[in-house]
């Protein structure tokens, strides 16, 4: 019966680690510079969506994001000269362990210069599809018309 225990133990502190080790592998991944150079929706129609209650999902076509994985921080920039706000946007990101789907999650909350919440403490989280070290793929679900709509964004590493 010991053994039976001291079994379980190590495998569930094996299975938590290994879960950690990922994390920390994406974070160290994601660090750098990317565009997000594509944004598409799971079904076909011309929508006007708003990305992150910022700016419109044609404004961030093309826009740069850097995370630094050290601080668990980052910035965007809207660059597109047609949009009525442009410039940099700082953020706070997280990639928690998976919930019981398995799945890993990116999240992240728009932040100001001095790290203090700049939308009502609301943050984002969209199913972190796909990572390496050349593309990334996020997939955030919404509600349209009482029935799920997933947006997707691309990007590509820039360095």
């Amino acid at each position: 019966m010991k053994k039976l225990i001291l079994l379980i133990a190590v495998v569930l502190l094996a299975s938590c680690n290994t879960t950690q080790q990922t994390v920390i592998a994406a974070k160290k991944t994601l660090k750098g510079e990317w565009s997000l150079d594509k944004i598409s929706y799971d079904r076909q129609g011309i929508f006007d969506v708003k990305l992150y209650n910022d700016a419109t999902a044609e404004c961030f076509t093309g826009s740069v994001w850097k995370f630094i994985p050290n601080n668990n921080t980052g910035m965007y920039n809207v660059n597109q000269s047609s949009c009525i706000s442009t410039g940099a946007r700082n953020f706070r990101f997280t990639i928690p362990k998976p919930e019981g789907d398995g799945e890993y999650y990116f999240m992240f909350k728009p932040v100001d210069e001095k790290k203090k919440s700049t939308n009502n403490n609301a943050g984002y989280r969209m199913a972190l599809q796909h990572l390496d070290d050349a593309t990334m793929t996020w997939a955030m679900t919404v509600s349209l018309e009482g029935k799920p709509f997933v947006i997707t964004m691309n990007f590509n590493k820039i360095q």
